[in-house]
């Protein structure tokens, strides 16, 4: 992944700040922190933060975090929609246009992988699949299951087929999806150039040692069953929601909705969250120390006593 490695600069406004990490490394922190020194606004790139849903158990920013400077692209999403990369990135790239309009810097973060590098490097064209042939493959997987449609698959897009798990519901049928919609395999599609946006980003990765990393992930799952996320898993769960939803993958759902249902103790749901979400953190984490290795690299949790070191890399 190509990332400008120079230094950030605060008078740059046409470069694009990227605070990446793992859960529970302060991102969220550094990016407001950033954006108030700045004068810039502070854009979302977690792909379970977009719902309206799940405020808590996700961490999204708190509603006075949200009135000291401009967020963008969290909450906006009803949690029956689905966002893909490519709706991701079209949001980003208007509220990347609005914020430069009104003279401030961009600021994303998250720990969307996925969404970080289709904003930097671009996206293939793929074209949108209609809610009908969504349904469609939906209820392929469910009469075939996964292992038949992913045979199934290997007739149309034999190289989707050879990289997608049997278990991998959503990828499987939007793979067959494409495919249906358009008479072209997904691999195809994926093989096309990427528009170009002459995006000029600047990234910085907090990374810090996994046993702090890891411990700070205990700490805020249960901070969070304090703030309320019990509730809310609760009230997501009345919705009678798909499962394959992208906002019931939302770390710790699967645990807790256990809990709810009499399979487990609300101890033991609580332990299973914490242990998905280090497991969580460490995917994170292997993914940006490979794919940032050009960032601006911080090997510890955000805190304030780390924010002018920061500050001075950008002067």
């Amino acid at each position: 992944m190509a990332v400008n490695s120079e230094k950030l600069k605060s008078g740059d406004t046409g470069s694009v700040i990227i605070v990446a990490g793992p859960t529970g490394s302060g991102k969220s922190a550094l990016a407001l922190a950033l954006a108030e020194h700045l004068d810039g606004e502070v854009i979302n790139a977690d792909a379970i933060q977009v719902y309206k849903d799940l405020a808590i158990l996700t961490a999204r920013p708190t509603p006075r975090q949200e009135a000291l400077v401009p967020h963008h692209i969290y909450g906006v999403l009803a949690a029956a929609e689905r966002c893909t990369a490519a709706r991701w990135r079209a949001l980003a790239m208007a509220a990347i246009a609005a914020a430069r309009a009104a003279g401030k810097r961009p600021i994303i973060v998250g720990g969307t992988g996925l969404y970080i590098r289709v904003l930097m490097q671009g996206i293939a064209p793929v074209p949108d699949v209609s809610p009908e042939i969504r349904q469609s493959s939906d209820a392929l997987y469910d009469t075939l299951g996964g292992a038949g449609l992913r045979d199934l698959l290997a007739t149309v897009d034999p190289d989707a087929a050879h990289r997608i798990a049997s278990a991998d519901r959503q990828r499987l049928t939007r793979a067959w999806g494409v495919h249906q919609a358009t008479g072209r395999p997904l691999t195809r599609w994926q093989h096309m150039a990427p528009a170009q946006d002459n995006l000029s980003c600047r990234a910085i990765a907090l990374l810090p040692p996994r046993q702090l990393l890891y411990q700070a992930c205990n700490d805020r799952f249960a901070a969070m069953i304090e703030a309320g996320a019990l509730a809310e898993v609760a009230a997501l769960a009345k919705q009678n929601l798909d499962p394959s939803l992208p906002i019931m993958k939302a770390v710790g759902l699967r645990e807790l909705l256990g809990h709810l249902n009499g399979h487990w103790s609300l101890e033991d749901a609580i332990r299973r969250s914490q242990q998905a979400t280090r497991r969580y953190a460490k995917r994170q984490y292997t993914w940006f120390r490979r794919q940032l290795a050009a960032a601006h690299i911080v090997e510890e949790k955000y805190n304030d006593r780390l924010l002018p070191n920061i500050l001075s890399k950008m002067s």
